[in-house]
């Protein structure tokens, strides 16, 4: 026997399958070889299952809710379903029925690189984005984030990108939330105009409360990116509702979106796809920060040349400052 399998290069336990197999089936079927596809898969997707995803990724998108892979499969554990598919399953699910298309040339997951504050109020993103009423009357749709949770603190509704107005949204959140150490912005007129040689509003009011306005370099919104993306949801959001006529019909509409993403929508971009009302409590707040002097505002009242002075000189220093660091060359001063 053993000879024999050395011979033909089989195993003993290969050849006494063969042979049992020729003892039931006969000896022409113990030489065809059999397909490896098990009897069974209890883990096969079933035709019942598969409609109940493409009817849950329906009723998200006629909602105006994202309605990936990602959040399907969510929405179906939310929903206890017995069978959820996994997340690759539900995109090839979707991709076969043509509800969805292949985007290759988007940049995979593993190449974003990610900054995050370390803690709720460490720092709020402030941007606005422009809204079309009936008529065709255009307002502006002001967006205040926590940039560590996504916690979406303020929005407000307004006619124009006015500093008035984003002082009300600020107000509105500090009001709820406490006061934030940093607010980020772009460097709009009405936001935070500091690389044009002077101040605006909001800047002064936050400087009131110790809050350090900072901005992204020009013509580089990927800053604000966190910003820009909200902006996305919301549009999906407000698509599949009632066109409003008015601004308290706007700011009601997007009241109710601020809740749903806080509190219902599982957040992509956070550990464990949790929302952000849980991150927003699952970390302690970053302190209050304290009025301080900055000798930029006494000298604005004073002589504006002499506040564009100041600037510029901040400005070179931090850029020593920072060519330090990346030269390895940077002290602590005692």
């Amino acid at each position: 026997m053993t000879t024999f399998c050395a011979e033909h290069r089989i195993s003993r336990k290969t050849f006494y399958a063969i042979r049992a197999r020729a003892r039931t089936d006969g000896a022409a079927a113990a030489l065809q070889p059999r397909s490896r596809r098990p009897k069974n898969s209890p883990t096969k997707i079933t035709d019942e299952t598969r409609q109940q995803a493409l009817r849950v990724r329906a009723a998200l998108e006629s909602s105006g809710l994202d309605h990936g892979p990602i959040s399907v499969h969510d929405q179906m554990r939310v929903m206890g379903l017995v069978q959820v598919p996994s997340i690759a399953s539900l995109a090839r699910i979707f991709r076969e029925t043509g509800v969805a298309r292949l985007e290759p040339r988007k940049k995979p997951r593993s190449a974003w690189r990610r900054f995050v504050y370390p803690a709720p109020n460490a720092c709020w993103q402030l941007d606005a984005t422009e809204y079309v009423l009936t008529g065709g009357r255009k307002c502006v749709i002001f967006q205040l984030i926590d940039d560590h949770s996504r916690y979406a603190v303020a929005s407000h509704v307004a006619w124009g990108e006015t500093s008035e107005a984003a002082i009300t949204v600020f107000d509105k959140a500090v009001a709820a939330h406490g006061v934030p150490q940093r607010l980020l912005s772009d460097n709009g007129v009405a936001l935070n105009p500091s690389r044009r040689g002077f101040l605006g509003q909001l800047v002064k009011h936050l400087a009131q409360l110790g809050v350090e306005a900072i901005t992204g370099k020009p013509y580089k919104p990927t800053t604000q990116g966190k910003n820009e993306r909200f902006h996305q949801t919301l549009f999906r959001y407000l698509d599949k509702q009632p066109l409003a006529g008015t601004l308290a019909e706007l700011q009601t509409q997007v009241d109710a979106f601020d809740h749903i993403y806080n509190t219902e929508r599982p957040h992509q971009g956070l550990p464990g796809r949790i929302t952000p009302q849980t991150a927003w409590h699952a970390t302690a707040k970053a302190e209050a920060p304290r009025p301080k002097h900055d000798p930029c505002f006494a000298a604005l009242d004073q002589d504006a040349d002499l506040y564009r002075h100041l600037l510029a000189r901040r400005r070179r220093l931090q850029g020593r400052r920072r060519a330090r660091v990346r030269a390895g060359l940077h002290h602590h001063r005692r």
